[in-house]
């Protein structure tokens, strides 16, 4: 086993600093929308709580990912050494696998109910970057190629703390916009500050954790341009961590239950967070006749 260190344990004391020097920021230089910006103490905590509670729910989803991605480690006859050029490509291929992870967490209502928790704080602050899911067993799925390509699993784990690491910084209103060249290439917090709007163009777009260049590949990419509203398109409202973590799960268990069909059912699991089934319609008959219903389709 490859011995790597644990990238976000070494990193809490630069969490922390960073957050310190953002709220005296804050405070001494207020942004210009007032309340819509900076920090709020029942949301910083809610966040904060959301962050330490996933560190105890990570721990338990582990056992379940660690044993399945060892499994296929054993089983597949490929190797990728860990080296000092190889660590660089992992962290590439990571994070092109970040970047298809983080978008069916976007699409896929019962992935996003997982996902969902990132986005509802209605601030956007380093706090938030904290607020994680409690919920994250959907993830591994995604980096089964990578083990299977021969990657150990510590070193698929040291590459996504790395990852998780990066994106704290970008989740800030304090640094506007990068150099071009930074702006083209990387995640940055005006690409970020995109991601977790709630308006018009901006919604499921910039998906990348480290590279945007994927954004831009795969046309998920809008640049900042309007002032963001952060948020949910229906904001929760609650600062209780267990509704947080939980809202979307209860969501789609009384959207099911209310379902008509067994094809509607599969929707509201498994189509994206807003699908509705098309109202059925009457179907021109002959006079006495029975009307035909209308299949169900996706809702534009």
């Amino acid at each position: 086993m490859p011995n790597l260190p644990d990238v976000v344990l070494w990193s809490i004391p630069a969490f922390v600093l960073l957050t310190v020097v953002e709220v005296i920021s804050v405070r001494l230089h207020p942004a210009e929308d007032g309340a819509a910006a900076g920090y709020e103490a029942k949301d910083a905590a809610t966040s904060v709580g959301m962050g330490l509670g996933s560190l105890v729910f990570d721990f338990f989803w582990k056992i379940p990912i660690v044993a399945i991605y060892t499994a296929i480690y054993e089983l597949t006859p490929l190797r990728v050494p860990v080296l000092w050029w190889t660590l660089p490509l992992m962290l590439l291929a990571q994070d092109f696998f970040y970047y298809w992870s983080h978008r069916g967490h976007h699409v896929i209502r019962v992935l996003w109910a997982c996902h969902v928790v990132h986005h509802s704080s209605e601030k956007f602050n380093l706090t938030t970057a904290l607020r994680q899911p409690w919920t994250s067993l959907t993830v591994w799925p995604f980096y089964v190629p990578l083990v299977a390509a021969g990657v150990h699993p510590a070193a698929l784990a040291f590459c996504s703390s790395a990852n998780l690491v990066y994106q704290f910084w970008i989740h800030t209103e304090r640094i506007d916009r990068m150099p071009r060249w930074f702006e083209f290439l990387l995640n940055t917090p005006s690409h970020h500050r995109v991601h977790h709007a709630s308006q018009g163009g901006y919604l499921d777009r910039n998906f990348g954790g480290i590279l945007i260049v994927w954004d831009r590949l795969f046309g998920s990419f809008v640049p900042e341009v309007d002032r963001p509203v952060y948020g949910l398109t229906k904001n929760i409202n609650t600062f209780n961590p267990i509704k947080v973590a939980t809202h979307e799960y209860v969501a789609i268990a009384r959207d099911v239950r209310a379902a008509s069909s067994w094809r509607e059912r599969a929707g509201r699991v498994f189509r994206g967070p807003g699908w509705q089934p098309a109202p059925a319609a009457p179907a021109a008959s002959a006079p006495g006749s029975a009307a035909s219903p209308v299949e169900e389709t996706s809702a534009a």
